[in-house]
């Protein structure tokens, strides 16, 4: 059996992983465009603020060590097309600018996402990019340190926007969010959360410019990037970074006959299969299933994709294991602030046909006994749950302290169906030194229990 992987992220890496570890005697070949093989970009911020000290460690595998495993690794590759009645991939040598047909028995698809730009005046003057994958990170890190690049404008205030943001402001740049919607990250986290973020930004200077539309790119004499203009002002720019979103690379895959959803993504069945029984898709350019309602939904991330790569790798043969629902579990850090969210959160109730409410607790760390500066810390958290069942949809957390790890319990919660009454007597440790007799997991769902109650 010939096994071939297109991609070689998160779900590229993780089938050619479990591909090469199931099927012992198959071929497995991988393919990918860049001339280094699964980069890691969630790694970027920890490169661009100095934390890593070189891109290249930012690969949890290479070309070598995968040929030791067995797997023919082609860098540099383009795959640009695919014939599902011949069982062939086209694919172009880049190098060597020369182009052939792979044929497979079983193909993996892991092409990933790009980075949306916007298609407005000056979108492609010098300086105006995105940050996604290595070649822009090298890109934006060689900025931060160019003496010449003062004022830095970042469209965008989702999780690269304000990522990238921080980077830039630690790097002594003057930095502008300029977001359309009124305020940062909002697939995330609700208004309590981003109200404090937003005023932690600015007071490390960095300047928000929300529900503002940009209109376009202007640029100096010698094709530079100078400014930002939007709906309702401009702002000086030596560099640009749109951080817009994605959205799915396979352009390539129009004629290729498999059943294809909405703005690209490739249609994927429980086991990861395409509308082609020898075709399977994981990662960026697929959908899920959102756990707190199960029902399909884009979420990109690279959890999302190192699971379903795996699935997709155990059920090209047979139907072994079904890829579990998700809840779009995730943390980040700004500044000194530390946050987490997992599921539904109060922004999203309005759009699903659930009943629900929501709760948001602020609690210390630890017991008021212990100080601030021995540890202790404010714990602000907020719950949304199923009105009449008690089922536990979704949760954010946020502190100086780093409390990120107590969202993979919510994350358990939302799996297992656990309610709001359940978390409020969990069994959970106890010392001071650590937190309160209640864990804060259980001060927040009494609330949500006391809560519920009031309102029956």
């Amino acid at each position: 059996m010939r096994i071939l992987v297109v991609g070689s992220s998160h779900a590229g890496y993780e089938a050619v992983k479990t591909a090469r570890q199931q099927y012992p005697d198959a071929t497995v070949a991988m393919f990918e465009e860049g001339d280094k093989v699964s980069f890691l970009s969630c790694g970027i911020q920890s490169y661009l603020e100095g934390i890593t000290d070189n891109v290249n460690k930012l690969h949890y595998a290479s070309k070598d060590s995968l040929s030791k495993k067995g797997v023919d690794v082609y860098v540099q590759t383009q795959v640009d097309g695919l014939d599902v009645k011949n069982k062939t991939i086209h694919v172009v040598d880049l190098k060597h600018q020369q182009d052939r047909n792979e044929s497979y028995d079983k193909l993996i698809l892991a092409p990933g996402a790009l980075a949306s730009t916007l298609p407005i005046p000056g979108h492609d003057l010098k300086n105006v990019g995105v940050l996604r994958g290595r070649d822009w990170a090298i890109k934006n890190k060689e900025k931060m340190v160019d003496p010449k690049v003062k004022n830095v404008v970042i469209v965008g205030g989702g999780y690269i926007g304000i990522e990238v943001a921080e980077a830039y402001n630690k790097a002594g740049k003057n930095v502008t969010i300029i977001d359309v919607l009124p305020r940062i990250i909002p697939t995330y986290l609700d208004e309590e959360f981003t109200d404090i973020l937003e005023d932690t930004m600015m007071t490390h200077g960095i300047k928000l410019r929300l529900g503002e539309d940009v209109q376009k790119f202007i640029g100096d004499e010698d094709g530079n990037v100078s400014e930002v203009v939007s709906n309702k002002g401009s702002y000086p720019a030596d560099v640009v970074v749109q951080a817009v979103g994605v959205k799915p690379n396979t352009k390539w895959l129009d004629d290729s006959g498999l059943a294809m959803g909405k703005k690209g993504v490739i249609n994927v069945d429980a086991y990861q299969r395409t509308s082609n029984p020898d075709v399977f898709a994981a990662g960026d350019a697929t959908m899920v299933t959102y756990a707190p309602t199960d029902e399909p939904i884009y979420i990109a991330l690279a959890s999302n994709s190192r699971r379903q790569g795996v699935t997709a790798a155990k059920n090209l043969v047979k139907e072994t294991v079904k890829m579990p629902s998700v809840s779009g579990t995730s943390a980040l850090a700004m500044f000194e602030y530390k946050y987490a969210t997992s599921g539904m959160k109060e922004a999203d109730a309005a759009k699903s046909s659930l009943k629900t409410r929501s709760i948001f607790v602020r609690e210390t760390l630890r017991p008021r006994f212990i100080s601030e500066t021995a540890g202790n810390a404010d714990v602000y958290m907020k719950m949304t749950y199923e009105v009449g069942t008690g089922r536990i949809l979704g949760a954010q957390l946020m502190s100086k302290h780093d409390i990120t790890m107590s969202i993979n319990v919510i994350s358990v919660a939302i799996s297992t169906h656990m309610t709001i009454d359940q978390l409020a007597m969990q069994d959970f440790f106890f010392q001071p030194n650590f937190d309160h007799p209640w864990n804060y997991l259980n001060i927040l769902a009494q609330a949500a229990v006391k809560q519920n109650n009031e309102a029956e």
